[in-house]
């Protein structure tokens, strides 16, 4: 027998530390345990974290464990990933472990095209082989290192990250491979199945069944797949001996949970790969300020992908002044030169996307007369009007409200609808063009659909004529016969609240705009546009990454953003504003009071968060904490918080490293 500590499955923060048991010896850490605990009548579970402890209580105090399970345990790399989670994200032990970890008790196998592996015909072009060969021999030589793929849209990514993981799989290892979307995934991992048979391709994501996880995971955890291909929760896969870990379109915000625990996919797999020996590969035709800027400073290594595969060619991409259209008498979503483009695309049997990164049907509901716009009373954002299902949505909380008659301030009888949404662009298309097969893919149909991949199956073979959708079209999906992209408003992002506004604005655009063209005939790209002279945009259009990223980064160096700092929301919870606020105020007068303090932190003042989505009250500043200070941050908001479970506090404490949508 030895001494263990062991972390106990429980969601409550007041049992977030480790526990001494005795265990048999071949007990390893990882294990699946079931274990005695308190005054409970029947066991509960537990994970092993570390082995042959010593342990200063008397033995008769000390409880053994009674069971293990090797079919659900963890191995001693997994562990090590969520002790670390804990450190830089200031989780609880279980929610970094629980990550990797899976439930339920019966298996139902996932259905998936059956097929063997197949040789590939496919020439590479030089630039591939150069890529290609590079992360090979790194594969090979098990060199921990991280490379940036910066190859413009349809410059054959997935070819390279494909014989990559091959070398990997030669040498005896396996991979993982990361999507920003299940949709994407699902296409990705079909082309993974008919390249090394479906039998060694798994799939992970939050859309399965329970019983269709647990098949996966157990195929992965047994090593009969060698290869996983999902969205972000992938990155926890249970593989054992990893080669590689790839992550397609890093640039994209749906790689950072917003849910706890809140983690970056990317930091997750970094320490995956360190701790495997492995190689990570970061891909993407615009990658995000701080890994482009990783790359310049030799953290990353970059790897350039300049030419199109194929003989396809770049669209050619046009920008159209929408103040002119309307001071000509044009108040509809799409501008005289669209519709004429459209009209032609469809007339040369070309597909067409639309572009509108905001669903619904109008975006504000408001009365003329004295000027009120409904808004969520939870969340106190603005209500967006879905015409399907006549409501008034919340795009935070999710909540739906009817539409008034009549306005609940003045009683006017003249409700407005103000802005355009995928819905409102979706029904003008289907009038002007009533022949032409026209679907709209957004969250609302991806959600509403029993199967979310049959907008993209049919445009794919052409049964739909003009696609309409939101930032869902962006992520890599791979379409060959478009020839006309509109961007129906691309000031939407250009004018959110965060600082990665401008950042995000141009690579929507470039995104969006790399679906055309994949088949080597001309294609067009509209941006519509009532700031045709933001320098973004224009960036954007004459495809100039380096002009905006220079720009963008010495913006940031001023203003001290991220990657010049790491910016950290904390928010406490409690029954009134005046409590939250008062822990709040307590808090951040600690940090801003210690002597150890970095000079040029910045440490703001808190508020009351009126995006609360329940009948909490919400209390949050912002932390602009310099590089390499982050560590400091968050061991003072632990210490903090174990002061507040101890005096039993009437509020709890919450954090986010790098938050999007909070600045």
């Amino acid at each position: 027998m030895q001494y263990i500590d062991a972390v106990i499955d429980n969601k409550s923060v007041n049992t977030d530390n480790f526990y001494t048991y005795k265990a048999p010896d071949e007990v390893e850490v990882g294990a699946k345990l079931t274990v005695p605990f308190a005054r409970r009548s029947k066991s509960v579970d537990a994970y092993c974290v570390r082995v042959g402890v010593e342990s200063g209580l008397d033995d008769s105090k000390i409880k053994e464990i009674d069971t293990f399970d090797p079919g659900r345990s963890l191995s001693s790399e997994m562990v090590g990933t969520a002790m670390w989670m804990r450190k830089r994200y200031g989780i609880k032990y279980i929610d970094g472990l629980k990550m990797f970890a899976v439930d339920g008790k019966r298996e139902k196998a996932l259905k998936t095209k059956t097929s063997g592996p197949s040789d590939p015909d496919y020439e590479l072009t030089d630039e591939q082989k150069t890529a290609a060969d590079m992360i090979s021999a790194s594969v090979e030589k098990r060199e921990t290192k991280t490379y940036l793929i910066k190859g413009v849209t349809n410059s054959g990514k997935t070819e390279v990250y494909m014989q990559a993981v091959a070398k990997a799989l030669e040498q005896g290892r396996t991979a993982i491979v990361l999507l920003p979307e299940i949709a994407l995934s699902a296409q990705v991992a079909d082309r993974f199945r008919e390249r090394f048979g479906s039998g060694k391709v798994a799939t992970i994501h939050s859309r399965l069944k329970k019983s269709e996880r647990l098949s996966e995971w157990l195929r992965v955890k047994n090593g009969e797949a060698r290869i996983v291909v999902g969205a972000r929760t992938s990155v926890f896969a249970p593989l054992d001996n990893i080669g590689i870990i790839v992550i397609d379109e890093e640039h994209e915000s749906t790689y950072k949970s917003d849910h706890n625990p809140k983690y970056e996919t990317v930091d997750i797999a970094y320490k995956r790969a360190a701790l495997s020996g492995a190689v990570l590969v970061l891909g993407s035709a615009t990658p995000s300020v701080a890994s482009y800027y990783r790359a310049k400073n030799g953290i990353y290594e970059l790897i350039e992908l300049k030419e199109r595969i194929g003989g396809s060619r770049m669209p050619e991409l046009e920008i159209v002044d929408m103040r002119k259209e309307a001071s000509s008498g044009n108040t509809g979503v799409l501008s005289r030169e669209l519709a004429e483009q459209i009209s032609r695309s469809l007339a040369r049997k070309e597909q067409v996307i639309l572009f509108l990164n905001r669903r619904g049907f109008s975006t504000r509901i408001l009365c003329p007369d004295c000027g009120h716009s409904m808004t969520c009373p939870d969340c106190g954002i603005a209500l967006t009007y879905h015409k399907s299902v006549n409501a008034a949505v919340c795009h935070y909380c999710g909540r739906k409200f009817p539409v008034p008659d009549t306005c609940p301030d003045c009683g006017s009888k003249y409700i407005k609808y103000v802005g355009a949404g995928t819905e409102k662009v979706e029904e003008e298309v289907r009038r002007m063009w009533p022949d032409a097969g026209v679907d709209r893919f957004d969250i609302d149909t991806a959600s509403a659909a029993d199967d979310p991949m049959r907008v993209i199956s049919d445009f794919q073979s052409g049964k739909t004529d003009i696609l309409v959708g939101t930032q869902i079209l962006a992520k890599g999906l791979d379409f060959k016969n478009v020839g006309l992209v509109g961007i129906i408003n691309a000031d939407v992002s250009l004018n959110i609240p965060d600082y990665r506004s401008s950042e995000r604005t141009f690579q929507l655009i470039t995104q969006v705009a790399g679906r055309a063209g994949r088949t080597g005939g001309d294609s067009s790209v509209l941006i519509q546009t009532y700031e045709p002279e933001s320098d973004v945009i224009m960036e954007a259009a004459s495809g100039d990454y380096e002009s905006f990223y220079e720009a963008e980064l010495l913006h940031r160096s001023i203003m001290n953003y991220p990657p010049y700092s790491d910016i950290i929301s904390i928010g406490f919870v409690a029954e009134d504003d005046e409590t939250a606020m008062s822990y709040a105020e307590a808090f951040r007068n600690r940090l801003a009071g210690l002597k150890s303090a970095p000079e040029d932190a910045v440490v703001m003042r808190p508020r009351i968060d009126e995006k609360r989505s329940d009948s909490k009250s919400r209390a949050v500043f912002l932390i602009k904490a310099p590089r390499g200070t982050r560590a400091g941050y968050v061991s003072e908001y632990m210490a903090f918080r174990d002061r507040m479970i101890a005096s039993k506090a009437p509020a709890f404490i919450e954090i986010d490293v790098n938050p999007y949508g909070m600045i």
